[in-house]
């Protein structure tokens, strides 16, 4: 068993220091915020300073697929959460109308999932590594640098531990990089001599508007939790202990939705949506929260078949993220971490085995999910842009198309649609089975409802009265 360190003690880092805690290596997470998790969700939510974290308090969701992983892995988190207050969600309660085969399918339950709110669910996986033997938790450090030792591989360094900012200096088998999509690894591999990660980034042009309250009663689905509309895409989340949120999001350069900001206008603009209007009907948490100038980026550590570094990897957003807007950062990321894992079960003393297989099955069955989710933003800001300037959007994939067409009135296309946002599923895969083939060639040339809502003109109205 080896030593490891884990850079970074959000979600994602301390999940992988417990699975990888569980094999038996001694686990050191370094984590650069100070202050630990509070005793009370009350203290989570309304005083725990997370600095290192910019969306701390923004909506977040934990899908099927974090369960599933979780189940797998860290089978306790599940009843951890819901002791926290977190609560179950069925998007199957959420078919459209049109739907009327509502009869339960085998499988139904894996599409259930457990969520809260960020800071909630974080005060949970920091109890889970706290109590774990194998995990110390070192808080109120950040790393300065990494260092290395004799070469695993010839020509490329490779890394033996890491130097904090307050001079001490951690030996390690393996540093794993969670620090999120704000990492220093290129800087810090740069400086011990290693070539940087290959890094495509990109601002996508979403900006977001948040609202979170608080009542007796979680509001009910009558829609999917993301809605496209126009030039804006409304979010509605449910969140732990009778809270839940409301987000009108759109392109940055739709300077009309900085109105947005103020709380009425909020309201207005989300009371004109007959499915989210209800959304609205509780006790407020704080006022609207904005957020933009969030990044798509990927870092890619093996170049021309060959890695920039051993004994040292990303998971997580310090490997690829994506804009939020569809809430799959922390389900892909745990997915990423049970990947680590398993890795590292077969290649810990071969460091550089170690870099190409994490490397490849990265690619092979992490990588997926982001690809499809860069395209499918792409998509999206070019549909807002054109509902703003009065352009026509530019097409999208018939196949996408035609299965969200048939998922208004088929049930193995409603499923399949779930699977893909929850993370389930890829859309390949789901588009592969006879019955979503079939119903995906009925509906060929067929164009998904449009949902209620304001159109542009109207929308304008309603954010300058």
């Amino acid at each position: 068993m080896g030593a490891i360190v884990v850079c970074g003690g959000g979600v994602v880092g301390l999940a992988a220091a417990v699975m990888l805690a569980r094999d038996g290596h001694r686990v050191t997470v370094l984590e650069g915020d100070a202050e630990g998790a509070p005793a009370t969700v009350e203290e989570a939510w309304g005083s725990w300073k997370r600095a290192g974290v910019a969306q701390f308090r923004q909506p977040h969701n934990l899908f099927a697929r974090f369960r599933q992983v979780c189940d797998a892995e860290l089978p306790e988190v599940t009843g951890l959460l819901e002791k926290a207050g977190c609560v179950w969600v069925d998007y199957l309660a959420s078919a459209p109308p049109s739907l009327t085969d509502r009869s339960p399918r085998p499988g139904d339950a894996e599409l259930l999932f457990v969520t809260g709110r960020r800071p909630v669910f974080e005060a949970v996986f920091a109890e889970l590594a706290e109590r774990e033997p194998g995990v110390e938790v070192r808080r109120g450090r950040k790393v300065a640098a990494v260092t290395t030792g004799a070469s695993a591989l010839a020509g490329v360094p490779h890394v033996t531990g890491v130097r904090t900012e307050s001079g001490e200096t951690l030996r390690a088998d393996l540093v794993v990089d969670a620090t999120g999509r704000r990492t220093r690894a290129a800087a810090w591999l740069t400086a011990a001599g290693a070539s940087p990660p290959h890094e495509v980034s990109e601002d996508r042009g979403y900006v977001y508007y948040t609202r979170f309250l608080h009542g007796h009663e979680q509001p009910q689905l009558r829609g999917p939790a993301i809605m496209p509309m126009g030039s804006i895409t409304l979010l509605t989340l449910r969140g732990d202990n009778g809270t839940w949120s409301v987000t009108v999001f759109g392109t940055s350069g739709d300077r009309a939705l900085r109105a947005l900001r103020e709380r009425r206008t909020f309201d207005r603009v989300v009371g004109a949506c007959p499915r989210q209007a209800h959304w609205l009907d509780g006790a407020p948490l704080g006022g609207v929260r904005p957020m933009a100038g969030v990044l798509d980026s990927r870092r890619t550590y093996v170049l021309g078949g060959r890695p920039v570094v051993t004994g040292f990897v990303p998971v997580g957003d310090a490997w690829a993220c994506t804009n939020p807007s569809a809430g799959r950062g922390l389900s892909v990321g745990l997915v990423h971490a049970q990947l680590l894992r398993r890795v590292v079960r077969d290649a810990l003393g071969r460091p550089a085995r170690l870099a190409e297989e994490f490397h490849e099955r990265t690619d092979a069955l992490v990588a997926p999910f982001v690809r499809d989710q860069v395209a499918a933003d792409r998509l999206r800001i070019a549909e807002m842009t054109a509902a703003r300037e009065g352009t026509t959007p530019p097409p999208p994939e018939p196949r996408t198309q035609a299965l969200l067409a048939a998922a208004a009135v088929d049930p193995d296309a409603f499923r399949g649609v779930l699977e893909i946002r929850l993370c389930t599923a890829l859309p390949s895969e789901v588009l592969s089975r006879p019955a979503v083939r079939a119903a995906v060639e009925r509906h060929a040339g067929a164009v998904p409802p449009v949902p209620p809502g304001p159109d542009r003109a109207r929308l304008l109205e309603l954010l300058a009265a």
